[in-house]
């Protein structure tokens, strides 16, 4: 099959967009799925998301910051992610702002009223979008159409909903990106939610007929029960609307997979929905994760989740800490204010008390700044000067630059592999060891004073022996009868899971209607529903 997707003369690979009637509709998993349910039939496909929102990202081999969604679809797909995939990144730092990363590297700071052309935003955002929509299409239009002629197929995934007719005008990654670009549109809805056809019906009555000559069918997801009480609601839909149905994908925990946004530990899904599997030693672990604001990447404590044994909750109570084996600092786009947070909560001085008590405590990335003696930030907060918690002997100093790495190296005598995305510049003063070396001497990252530890690397704990090296540090420092199992692969458990999203697909969608979808493009004489677009 590998090639069949390229058009008359192979200069360009099939395409199809992934849209949904909400957000969290399920596009990403879907996307992810269609990516791996391709890739297993020998077809060369790739991911691709115009404009991402989100505090999860991952950072590329070329050294570009991109969404952890798309890096996972490429996961999916079973090719490198790279910056083609996720051309621009919004990354909230308020309910009104964002830095705008853009082919991977940030570019300033914009108001959102700024980055749909209208007043507001910093200049070096105003510079390059206020009223230039335009060019950033094209800038997105270019990255799809290299990404095109490199693979068979480019599955592509939308955010929020293609019927949101405010902003249909400065629109680069729903049907604005599918006009341009000339590619089918699927529509996913969450039963789940309740109201599914009506999203159906609704979403594409509020669009104008060019966008709706897109529209070429539907996708229901997270159905429970028995599909043929859902078969003659299908059939209707189609009478109104002249399109198909492409799948009916059944209810299933766990398959997130580094969600954009929400607390999520993504391996099992909703946190409240995990289930523990019994631990290896005699006792369990309890991982408290302080849900701080503006928090990033919390897919580092997916790894700890897939433990056997460990039990992984968000927290934002200072009593809630009482009972934790180990308290985690998350990384977070807002130091500062997280930092504010911890001691409008009375977490701080609950977590200064553990670590005069020798119980665990580990920061990553924001939190391991927040564990230091001081931080001077007049780049994200702009607050200057400000007191950390003053548990590690680290001094940081946020500079203009991000940091942005993919590191490797040694702690607790194991190999160890991460990712860096930061503004933050530690000085180590002090400490009883680095925390991460070259393994000749060299310290690369972080420290560790006591029982409290600190990295700026995500993605760490990803690594299976250093991981129970650590666990196995903590467990000794909590007291608890705690071993780490001998066999946990967080690799082989991320394959099994995509494997369940591309089983899902060709198990459930009509794969022989998707094919034809991405092949051959969008139908001929797609009806119009009425009323269309204001």
């Amino acid at each position: 099959m590998n090639g069949r997707f390229k058009a008359s003369g192979g200069a360009v690979g099939g395409g199809l967009l992934v849209a949904g009637t909400t957000s969290d509709a399920g596009k990403s998993v879907v996307t992810a799925g269609i990516c791996r349910w391709l890739a297993r039939q020998g077809v060369r496909v790739a991911p691709f998301k115009a404009q991402n929102m989100s505090l999860n990202s991952f950072v590329t081999r070329e050294g570009a910051e991109i969404g952890r969604a798309q890096a996972m679809q490429a996961a999916a797909a079973r090719v490198e992610p790279t910056a083609l995939m996720n051309p621009v990144l919004l990354k909230p730092g308020s309910d009104r702002s964002s830095q705008v990363v853009l082919l991977g590297k940030p570019v300033g700071e914009l108001s959102a009223r700024g980055y749909f052309g209208e007043a507001g935003g910093s200049s070096a955002g105003k510079a390059l979008y206020a009223g230039r929509r335009e060019e950033l299409l094209g800038t997105v239009t270019d990255c799809l159409q290299e990404l095109r002629r490199t693979y068979d197929a480019v599955i592509c995934e939308g955010a929020g909903s293609p019927a949101e007719i405010n902003l249909r005008r400065t629109d680069i990654v729903n049907m604005g990106l599918a006009r341009a670009a000339r590619i089918p549109v699927m529509v996913v809805g969450d039963i789940d939610r309740g109201g599914v056809f009506a999203s159906f019906f609704g979403t594409t009555a509020l669009l104008s007929k060019e966008d709706q000559a897109l529209v070429a069918g539907y996708l229901v997801n997270k159905f429970r029960g028995d599909v043929t009480l859902l078969e003659p609601g299908l059939e209707m839909l189609r009478g109104l609307t002249g399109r198909q149905t492409l799948g009916v994908l059944p209810f299933s925990h766990g398959l997130g997979i580094d969600e954009e946004d929400g607390l999520r530990v993504s391996l099992r899904g909703a946190v409240r929905e995990s289930v523990v599997t019994p631990p290896h030693g005699a006792e369990v672990l309890r991982v408290a994760v302080a849900a701080v604001p503006l928090m990033s990447n919390f897919t580092d404590v997916d790894a700890l989740a897939a433990e056997p044994g460990v039990v992984v909750r968000f927290v934002d109570r200072a009593e809630e800490l009482a009972d934790a084996d180990l308290v985690v600092l998350p990384g977070t786009r807002g130091t500062v204010r997280a930092l504010e947070w911890l001691r409008e909560r009375g977490l701080a001085d609950a977590v200064a008390r553990r670590a005069a008590e020798g119980r665990p405590v580990l920061g990553i990335c924001g939190g391991y700044q927040m564990l230091g003696e001081r931080i001077e930030d007049d780049i994200e907060s702009k607050a200057g000067t400000v007191d950390g918690l003053g548990l590690l002997p680290v001094r940081v100093r946020f500079a203009a630059e991000k940091t942005l790495a993919r590191p490797v190296g040694e702690a607790l005598g194991e190999p160890v592999a991460g990712y860096e995305i930061h503004h933050g510049v530690a000085e180590v003063t002090g400490g009883d060891e680095e925390f991460i070396s070259d393994g000749r001497g060299r310290g690369l990252d972080g420290c560790r004073a006591g029982s409290v530890w600190g990295t700026h690397w995500h993605g760490s704990l990803e690594s299976d022996s250093f991981r129970r090296a650590f666990l196995r540090r903590v467990a000794a420092d909590a007291g608890r009868a705690f071993v780490p199992a001998p066999d946990t692969s967080f690799a082989t458990l991320r394959e099994e899971q995509l494997d369940r999203l591309g089983d899902l697909i060709e198990e459930h969608a009509d794969t022989a209607a998707l094919l034809r979808l991405i092949e051959e493009g969008v139908p001929e004489g797609l009806p119009f529903v009425p009323p269309g677009a204001p």
